[in-house]
């Protein structure tokens, strides 16, 4: 089970350094980008690089990966260069339904074989709300894929699918359509067998309204919660350390 799930959105040595020294369960190296994104290919080679270093550490984060969309031309191009480097799982954005999870997953049995890897070694974690559609596909995902380890939800990526006016609010303040969107996530997580896991806080500075989130994650039933920013970790670990 992994607590925290910290985002690395830049490969810059620092961050990553960063990023390790945060005592995260997981990191999750992002190589998303908007379609003109002339450093894409040296994004790609420093996260494999990245991975292949931080794998010799006796004492480390999980590494999982987040691709582009598997509806973009991106997605092949991003398996292609991290899977060398043997990720511990791949988080799937946008995803629709355990149909998705189905289709990375043969993917990412070619990437095993080729690569001399175990297969199923790869797990897989989809953001399951950053569509409004994403939503009618929850109850899909169980017996999806035995890669399938857990299911989270974006407030921030719900709210923008919607066109709301805020980015859904944090905690107790959720929009109603990201309460529902939330619950969703975990009843569809508990359904699959997997661990449902929270969204990343707003509350960057806010070490209260943090802890009062994953109070109230930990309470609702869900196993841990992403994050931004490395100072929100240790927050994250001590709150789903301890029994609801």
């Amino acid at each position: 089970m992994a607590r925290s799930l910290l985002f690395i959105p830049d490969a810059d040595g620092d961050s990553l350094a960063k990023a390790l020294a945060a005592s995260a369960d997981m990191l999750i190296l992002d190589l998303r980008g908007p379609a003109d994104f002339s450093g894409r290919d040296d994004r790609r080679k420093g996260l494999r690089d990245f991975i292949f270093s931080a794998r010799q550490r006796q004492e480390r984060p999980r590494l999982f990966v987040q691709i582009n969309g598997l509806e973009t031309d991106q997605a092949d191009r991003d398996l292609d260069a991290i899977m060398p480097a043997a990720p511990d799982g791949i988080v799937l954005p946008g995803s629709r339904s355990g149909a998705d999870v189905q289709h990375l997953g043969a993917k990412l049995a070619v990437h095993e074989a080729r690569n001399g890897l175990r297969d199923g070694a790869c797990a897989i974690v989809p953001i399951v709300t950053q569509t409004a559609a994403s939503l009618f596909g929850l109850s899909t995902y169980a017996g999806s894929s035995p890669r399938l380890e857990g299911l989270a939800w974006s407030a921030q990526d719900f709210s923008a699918a919607l066109g709301a006016l805020s980015d859904g609010g944090s905690g107790a303040a959720y929009s109603a359509a990201c309460q529902l969107a939330r619950t969703l996530t975990l009843v569809g997580a508990r359904a699959a067998g997997v661990e449902p896991i929270d969204t990343a806080s707003s509350a960057m500075v806010d070490n209260a309204g943090l802890r009062r989130e994953c109070e109230a994650a930990r309470r609702d039933g869900f196993t841990g919660k992403m994050a931004l920013d490395p100072a929100q970790v240790s927050i994250i670990n001590d709150v789903f350390d301890t029994q609801p």
